[in-house]
């Protein structure tokens, strides 16, 4: 007989836990397959012979196809379980993944970058779907903790992608070794996921936010506008407001990831503490304190501060929104979150090049002001989610 000591681990564990780390597997595949993307995108761009213009408007193909297929996604979670939708999302994901390192001409990544964009809305609606359910399973929040993987993995993407440029490997040869191992780790997983009931429901192809709901989206469309806003300018702002180094305007941005990942981390401990309601106001205040920090003394150190706190601010709001959502009385889960998911990347879109018109008029602080008052925003709106809690 096998001592408990020298059992294997799957055997010890629960089907709660089992649950959990297949779903985080899943989130791991989605970041780590994203990141190792974007690191190639340079490489890309110069293989294809494009100038920035051209290739800016060949990007835009990957949020396109995403929002284009949130309605459909949102329809197929409502008949069929959230683990065959992830599957057939992760597996698609990674046929596709390889393909920008192999497209000879403009418009042929633009037709992959639509899939690509499609397929992962397929993965990343139907896992956090799958999180959800399993979120039912535990007495504790743990969907922030999903998220922190999602970014850990990012950085590991990041990191391994940067070594392949430096070693002179394509990005055909490195994104198919990526899509292998994503491959492997998705059948791994998969027998480990949760198998919850279809709701069956029955509702038009597209559902606009109720007045419940739509007080999520407003708070998803204010955080992804930041979040993104972030990641275009925030190098930007260092370098052209600060007038930093390229060196410095790098470590700016690993600064505000680095706490945004920090903030997912832990995140799951302060909810069980406080509640979802006031960790959103909380992250409100931290988002428009930072970008108000970065406009009222625009210098090196307040503005890294300021990163911190919006990097803290944004970190947690996507997945506690979500974990609101998924509780909604008037819309199945799936329906709920493809709802307001087409709100927030409405805000993950269209926000950030509105910041670069205003600070070509303005000044990019003034840009960073105006995105404090979505933090504001925020602050307002998890408020009223907070009086109708109580």
């Amino acid at each position: 007989m096998t001592s408990p000591s020298k059992m294997p681990l799957s055997s010890k564990m629960t089907s709660p836990q089992k649950y959990r780390l297949a779903n985080t597997l899943f989130f791991f595949v989605s970041g780590f397959g994203y990141s190792s993307w974007a690191s190639r995108i340079p490489s890309i761009k110069q293989q294809l012979h494009l100038n920035d213009a051209q290739f800016g408007a060949i990007l835009f193909a990957l949020p396109v196809g995403l929002i284009l297929t949130m309605p459909f996604t949102g329809r197929l979670l409502n008949h069929y379980s959230s683990k065959y939708i992830m599957l057939a999302g992760a597996l698609l994901f990674n046929l596709v993944l390889p393909l920008p390192g192999i497209a000879a001409y403009g418009w042929q990544l633009v037709v992959i970058l639509l899939f690509f964009g499609s397929f992962r809305n397929l993965l990343n609606l139907s896992m956090n779907a799958q999180a959800l359910g399993v979120q039912k399973l535990f007495s504790k929040s743990i969907m922030t903790t999903f998220h922190a993987v999602w970014s850990l993995a990012g950085f590991t993407g990041a990191a391994i992608g940067y070594a392949m440029v430096s070693f002179n490997i394509t990005p055909a040869k490195h994104l198919s070794s990526v899509s292998l191992l994503l491959m492997a780790l998705t059948a791994f997983a998969y027998p480990r996921t949760l198998e919850e009931e279809p709701s069956k429901e029955q509702k038009k192809f597209f559902s606009m936010p109720d007045k419940t709901l739509l007080k999520f989206a407003l708070i998803s469309f204010a955080s992804m506008a930041c979040e993104n806003t972030m990641y275009d300018w925030s190098g930007i702002y260092f370098q052209n407001q600060l007038h930093s180094t390229k060196a410095m305007a790098t470590a700016a941005f690993v600064v505000f990831m680095t706490a945004m990942t920090a903030g997912r981390l832990v995140g799951d401990s302060v909810v069980s503490k406080w509640g979802i309601p006031r960790i959103l106001q909380y992250s409100g205040i931290f988002v428009a304190t930072g970008f108000f920090l970065c406009f009222l003394i625009p210098n090196k150190l307040t503005s890294g501060i300021g990163f911190v706190l919006i990097g803290i601010g944004v970190s947690c709001i996507i997945p506690l929104v979500f974990s609101l959502a998924g509780k909604s009385k008037t819309l199945s889960s799936g329906s709920a979150l493809a709802s307001i998911s087409t709100i927030g990347y409405l805000g993950f879109l269209m926000v950030p090049p509105t910041v670069g018109f205003i600070s070509q008029w303005a000044g990019l602080k003034w840009a960073f002001l105006i995105m404090a008052a979505l933090g504001v925003l925020i602050i307002v709106m998890s408020r009223l989610i907070q009086q109708e809690a109580a």
